[in-house]
């Protein structure tokens, strides 16, 4: 029955009811589909516009590559340069694709295929096969049913690694055919972080571990695959680093937004060198780390920002609308943070560090002071570490609240006896002028004394620039902080983070973003 047949049936008052029902369902439905184009004409632009951004970035970094004047630089910042600047190429290659084929998506245009790179050596014949025969699930013809027969097999082999041992993984697949229809049938390739590339994640993991856990420049990773007769060129290893940066992005940004759910922090920085070509010399820029804090049932983490600045503008942006409490030095930076509503807490081994440098110049005794009230303080600490948070707010309440009553009356009176341009003078009024922040930790159970968990983990880093020096590019120091804050969170939980990072990169190629939660380096926690 047309609408017209419809409408000629039905009264006149019932007919006009009907027809403004009809138009309000179509104007309702014109609605949400002007709503949907609009989305998808946003989420078009967006993609665009990346692979616009990511493209020009793809020929800055070729240009700076290739165009480089390397007697700008010593030999050694520039073979660092060209290996940074190599990865950051893959990086941005790996992007590229992941946002043609969203643009492809949108558009209903074919994916453009990556560009094929010239055949690669031959894995050595020396090392030993461990061979994976890859049968089908069915050897049974899917069209009518008849046996299928062998009538070849694709053979491909990646390089694995064992502790000082490496071995060729050789994968068979027969290609098994149908005699009636010429059916052809072979088990899957399954996917990889590199599709068709010859290393195993355990490879990839033994890269990534050995330039960002344990410091060593890609040379060096080259250098000791050489000695079991394994050439890995830094190009590949350069091309390897930047695409295992690009598939763990997810997951930090996933972490990042798991610590700031908590209400307590630490955080510091620690300056760090990046190579400058255009000046021949390096700069400066700044890794920003943030750790969760103790005293708490959920899983550590701890991240890394690498930044051009220690403005106080890189804390406010990594943070964005987070109001906890934030364990911290005396740096300027983060005040404005403290006057947004976020709660400071005081770092007494800041303060202990500053009484303690004066006690070795000249054996104050009024440093000497100092030191064994603060003392005191850790001393109760280290008999609350066990405890519950409600036990551990009962004991600083009953003990340590006393002990700061007690130092903050006796500083007070030795700083007016002090000049005023003394060092002395300075580390009595850094603990005054901030009591209120060193005082603080005593109203809660969960919340720390110093900021020692997260310069603890910064330490490693700042041994590991003694290897590395400097950071190739910007782009390089972000993958490294990024990495580095996955390794370093999973040590934090307990996990040998050679293995997690294997396993990871095994299973992110098929992984659904709405699991990444289940990849993270954390330990089991009731929240996850």
């Amino acid at each position: 029955m047309t609408l017209a047949d419809e409408l000629t049936q039905l009264s006149p008052a019932d007919a006009l009811v009907r027809a403004l029902q009809i138009i309000d369902s179509q104007t309702q439905e014109l609605s949400d589909k002007s709503i949907e184009l609009a989305l998808k004409t946003a989420a078009l632009d967006n993609a665009e516009s990346k692979i616009k951004a990511l493209t020009y970035e793809l020929a800055y970094k070729s240009r700076a590559l290739f165009g480089v004047k390397s007697e700008a630089i010593t030999v050694e910042q520039f073979d660092f340069f060209k290996d940074s600047i190599a990865a950051d190429l893959a990086a941005i290659e790996a992007e590229l694709e992941i946002e043609q084929a969203k643009l492809a998506a949108f558009t209903g245009s074919e994916v453009k295929k990556p560009r094929t790179r010239a055949g690669r050596q031959a894995l050595p014949a020396h090392l030993p096969r461990i061979v994976h025969r890859h049968e089908p699930e069915s050897c049974t013809c899917p069209t009518c049913n008849s046996q299928l027969v062998q009538i070849s097999e694709d053979v491909s082999e990646q390089l694995d690694v064992e502790p000082a041992k490496f071995v060729v993984h050789q994968h068979i697949r027969p290609q098994y055919a149908c005699k009636q229809c010429q059916t052809m049938t072979a088990a899957p390739v399954p996917a990889a972080i590199i599709d068709g590339g010859m290393a195993t994640t355990g490879l990839l993991a033994w890269v990534a571990i050995g330039k960002y856990a344990d410091h060593l420049p890609l040379y060096r990773i080259e250098q000791m695959a050489a000695r079991e007769g394994v050439i890995l060129a830094k190009s590949t290893l350069c091309e390897w680093i930047g695409k295992i940066g690009v598939a763990l992005q997810p997951l930090i940004d996933r972490l990042a937004e798991l610590m700031l759910e908590r209400q307590i922090l630490h955080a510091d920085e620690t300056p760090i060198r990046q190579l400058d070509p255009g000046s021949g010399k390096t700069k400066r820029a700044y890794l920003w780390a943030y750790r969760t804090a103790d005293f708490t049932d959920e899983p550590p983490i701890v991240l890394f920002d690498y930044q051009n600045s220690r403005a106080g503008q890189c804390a406010r942006d990594f943070l964005k609308d987070w109001r906890g409490t934030l364990m911290v030095d005396d740096y300027g930076a983060y005040k404005a943070l403290f006057r947004q509503g976020v709660t400071e807490l005081g770092c007494w081994a800041h303060a202990r560090r500053n009484f303690y440098k004066l006690y070795l110049e000249g054996k104050s005794v009024i440093a000497a002071e100092a030191l064994r009230r603060i003392g005191q303080l850790y001393e109760i600490e280290r008999h609350a570490k066990s405890m519950t948070n409600t036990e551990r707010l009962a004991l600083r309440q009953s003990q340590a609240l006393p002990v700061l009553a007690s130092m903050r009356e006796w500083l007070h009176e030795v700083r007016l006896k002090v000049l005023k341009s003394t060092h002395l003078a300075k580390a009595i009024d850094y603990v005054l002028n901030r009591w209120d922040a060193f005082a603080r930790y005593v109203e809660a159970g969960d919340y720390p004394i110093d900021n020692n968990p997260v310069e603890n983990n910064i330490r490693p880093i700042a041994i590991g620039k003694k290897n590395w020096l400097f950071a190739g590019s910007e782009r390089a120091g972000k993958r490294a902080a990024a990495i580095q804050s996955l390794l370093a969170t999973a040590k934090l939980n307990g996990l040998d983070p050679a293995k997690w990072l294997s396993d990871t990169l095994a299973k992110l190629p098929t992984w659904p973003n709405s699991r990444l939660v289940e990849l993270l380096p954390l330990k089991q926690s009731s929240t996850l």
